[in-house]
C-alpha cells in the first residue's frame, strides 16, 4: 500500500485520504491503483455501505496527475506514461459505475486527475477554498479523465469555454454549474464526514443541513458571452467572434486562448463533440486513452511541460503554431482507435 494515500474505514464508510500534500496530491500510478484496489473490497463488502474521499492536509484537494513523469516518458517511449492513463481511467471508470453512494470533498485546488475522481461521485462537496480548473491546453495535454463527457454535458457552451481557456471557478460557481453538488464552510467539514460516518444512509440530509447558501457566482454573468462566442465547434471561427467583440472580457478571453496549444485547442473541441454523443462513459475513456497515448508523445505536450512546469518560462513554442496549421488529417490521426491489443479496457 503506498504511503500517498490513507485507506481507513469509519465504521459502514470506507475513507480514503490523498496523502501527497509537497504535489498538492497529484496521482501517480501506485495512488491510482491503491485508491482502485479499496474500491475493490468495499463494493464488494456487505459492512461498507459508502464511501468519503477528501485529503490528509495543505491547500488543495488534488493538483492534477504525475504530468512531469508524463513528459519524461512520452520523450522516451510512453510506456510509463501509458500504464499510469490506462490505470488512472479504469479508477475513473469504477467511480463512474460504483453502486454505493462516494462523497468527495473538493476543498482547495481540484484540477485535472482530481476533477477525475471528483466528478463520478454522487456527493461533490465544494467550500469557499475550492479552485476548480481543466487547464491542460495550456501544456499541451487535453481535458482528459472524462472531460470529454462531462464538460460536454454542461449548460449552454460553458463546457467549451472551460476546456479551452482553463478557466478556474471557485466553490460558488461549481455550485451553480452542477460540478458540485453541495456548499459547506470549510468549517463544517470534519463534522459532516463525523457524521456520515455514523449514518451513511443519510448522507443527503446531513450534507443539506450543513450547506451554506453560496455568494454570487460570477461566472453566470458571462453566461451570453460564452453561449455567443463559443458557439462552434471549429476552433478559428471561436477566435473570430471573440475579435469581432471589443468589449474586455472578450479580449481578455482571447489573450488568454492566444497561450495555448493551438493543436490542443482543436483536439479539446472534437473531444467535447465526441463526448456528447458518446453511449456510455466506458466508451468516452476508451477514445480518451487513444487521444493521450498519442498526445503524450507530441511536441506540444513536451514543450508545454518544460515551458510551466520545469524551466517556467511561460513561454512555449507551439508546433504547429497557428490553429490554421493543425490540419483535419492531422487531428483525424489522433483520434483513430488504436489496435485491439493496445486499446484501454475496463475493470
Amino acid at each position: 500500500m503506498t504511503h500517498d494515500i490513507i485507506v481507513r474505514t469509519d465504521g459502514p464508510v470506507g475513507h480514503i485520504s490523498l496523502n501527497r500534500p509537497a504535489a498538492i496530491h497529484a496521482l501517480n500510478h501506485d495512488m491510482c491503483q491503491a485508491m482502485t484496489d479499496a474500491l475493490l473490497v468495499w463494493r464488494d463488502d456487505p459492512a461498507i455501505a459508502a464511501v468519503m474521499i477528501d485529503h490528509s492536509e495543505g491547500r488543495g484537494f488534488c493538483a492534477g496527475g504525475d504530468i512531469r513523469m508524463l513528459a519524461e516518458s512520452g520523450a522516451k517511449d510512453g510506456a510509463q506514461a501509458r500504464a499510469f492513463f490506462f490505470t488512472e481511467y479504469r479508477l475513473n471508470h469504477l467511480l463512474f459505475e460504483y453502486p454505493k453512494p462516494v462523497a468527495v470533498f473538493i476543498d482547495g485546488i481540484t484540477m485535472g486527475g482530481g476533477v477525475g475522481i471528483a466528478l463520478p461521485a454522487k456527493y461533490r462537496i465544494a467550500t469557499e477554498n475550492t479552485r476548480f480548473a481543466m487547464p491542460e491546453t495550456g501544456i499541451g495535454l487535453f481535458p482528459d479523465v472524462g472531460g470529454g463527457w462531462y464538460l460536454s454535458r454542461l449548460e449552454g457552451r460553458m463546457g467549451q469555454y472551460l476546456a479551452l481557456t482553463g478557466a478556474r471557478l471557485d466553490g460558488a460557481e461549481c455550485l451553480s454549474l452542477g460540478l458540485a453538488t453541495h456548499y459547506l464552510p470549510h468549517e463544517k467539514l470534519e463534522e459532516a464526514k463525523d457524521r456520515i460516518a455514523k449514518h451513511p444512509d443519510r448522507i443527503a440530509g446531513i450534507l443539506g443541513e450543513l450547506s451554506l447558501t453560496p455568494p454570487h457566482p460570477r461566472i453566470m454573468d458571462h453566461i451570453d458571452k460564452i453561449n455567443r462566442h463559443f458557439a462552434g465547434d471549429i476552433y478559428e471561427e471561436i477566435l473570430a467572434s471573440l475579435e469581432s467583440d471589443e468589449g474586455e472580457w472578450a479580449a481578455a478571453t482571447r489573450d488568454t486562448l492566444g497561450t495555448k496549444s493551438p493543436q490542443t485547442c482543436k483536439v479539446a473541441l472534437r473531444q467535447l463533440a465526441e463526448g456528447a454523443a458518446m453511449p456510455n462513459f466506458a466508451a468516452e475513456m476508451k477514445q480518451e486513452y487513444a487521444i493521450g497515448a498519442r498526445v503524450v508523445a507530441m511536441h506540444d505536450f513536451i514543450e508545454g511541460v518544460r515551458a510551466l512546469i520545469i524551466d517556467k518560462d511561460n513561454a512555449p513554442v507551439w508546433n504547429p503554431a497557428t490553429p490554421e496549421d493543425m490540419s483535419d488529417a492531422a487531428l483525424a490521426a489522433i483520434f483513430a482507435p488504436l489496435p485491439k491489443k493496445q486499446e484501454w479496457t475496463p475493470l
